[in-house]
């Protein structure tokens, strides 16, 4: 039976794969590993249990090119990897795959990868999944601002033209509509530039569980918690 009154999109941050290895004296590989794996069964779990319609993963930060070498390294050669199998699970379930940020500095193979996903599991409708790799907020609205001027200073559109639906619009490589919930596991407070246009009127679940650990026991807990908030968007 369908889990009903689930948020429409659903954001998550998946946070604390090195703090899971190093509580168990393994390296960060595997708690990066397991993440992934946390992942997989997560969205099986959405689409055959729930009516999320979207779910955004925060796989890799405009940030996170800073770690150390081989810890990037690492983690695109999983990113690599993990794909294959998450396309086999996405082709048996009803799952469409999407992603989100700047594929520059992305290998060539990765992109293939990413771009053969996405065309395999396109006709796909009933959970669209969104990848943010190589993502930061900020930079999505800076490039998003960027187009637009463009645009005006090729008298495509005036200025005055401007305004959050332009915004959004130009935000060409994420089409869900805005976050409901953005979830955080393991323990931290914060966005970490995740969705920072999209999450404006999101409410926020945070947990201890670290991502590794995080099983639809943990979904279900935030969901609840969502369908107990009084949204009001502003009004009374």
């Amino acid at each position: 039976m369908s889990l009903s009154g689930c948020p429409e999109h659903i954001g998550i941050i998946m946070d604390g794969n090195g703090r899971w290895a190093k509580k168990r004296a393994l390296p960060r590989s595997a708690g990066h590993k397991k993440g992934a794996e946390a992942m997989e069964k997560l969205i099986s779990f959405a689409e055959t249990e729930t009516d999320i319609k979207f779910l955004t993963f925060y796989a890799f930060s405009t940030e996170n090119w800073s770690r150390p070498k081989e810890e990037v390294d690492y983690l695109m050669q999983l990113f690599e990897t993990h794909l294959d199998r998450l396309l086999l699970t996405t082709e048996k379930h009803d799952v469409k795959l999407k992603f989100t940020g700047d594929r520059s500095l992305l290998s060539p193979n990765l992109v293939s990868k990413m771009e053969e996903c996405e065309r395999k599991t396109s006709s796909n409708s009933k959970l669209c999944v969104f990848i943010a790799l190589n993502y930061g907020g900020r930079q999505e609205i800076a490039t998003a601002l960027k187009g637009i001027s463009e645009k005006i200073k090729n008298g495509e559109i005036k200025s005055e033209e401007i305004n959050e639906a332009l915004i959004s619009k130009e935000m060409s490589s994420f089409a869900p509509p805005d976050a409901d919930l953005i979830i955080r596991p393991s323990g931290e407070l914060r966005l970490s530039n995740f969705l920072l246009w999209q999450s404006a009127y999101a409410e926020f679940y945070f947990s201890n569980v670290l991502w590794p650990d995080f099983s639809d026991k943990d979904l279900i807990k935030a969901i609840d918690s969502f369908n107990k908030r009084d949204r009001r968007f502003g009004g009374v």
